[in-house]
């Protein structure tokens, strides 16, 4: 599995943006993780865009995600790309076949969700 170096976190899969190479940045398993907090990330050896250019999924400010996007049309492993990068608060690229801002208004969508569910749980309670 490779690894790819972030400005904001250790990130798994898609070689190394900044050209280090395989190894670079923390690996579910390696010894410089924390054992509490190591996570399932099989999955990323399914990814359409394993062994994929990672510039494309990174392009620069304004440049198209058109073929980022293509190859994770029919991603197996699309929604777990997508959970990972929301649980990881990924802020930058395309993850899951989506980019910075459509993850944002998925964040702020399931927060919304979670604030409705919990002031309805709690007129339930009070009732």
């Amino acid at each position: 599995m490779r690894t790819m170096s972030m400005r904001t976190s250790e990130v798994p899969s898609r070689g190394t943006r900044d050209g280090a190479g395989e190894g670079a940045g923390k690996r579910a398993g390696t010894a410089d993780t924390d054992p509490d907090d190591i996570r399932d990330l099989s999955w990323q050896v399914d990814a359409n865009c394993v062994g994929v250019d990672p510039d494309i999924f990174f392009p620069e400010r304004g440049a198209s995600t058109k073929e980022a996007k293509s190859i994770c049309t029919a991603c197996q492993v699309r929604e777990n790309c997508l959970e990972y990068a929301l649980d990881n608060g990924e802020k930058f690229g395309i993850w899951g076949g989506t980019s910075e801002r459509e993850r944002r208004r998925l964040r702020r969508a399931r927060a919304a969700a979670r604030q409705v569910k919990a002031a309805e749980a709690g007129r339930r309670v009070a009732v």
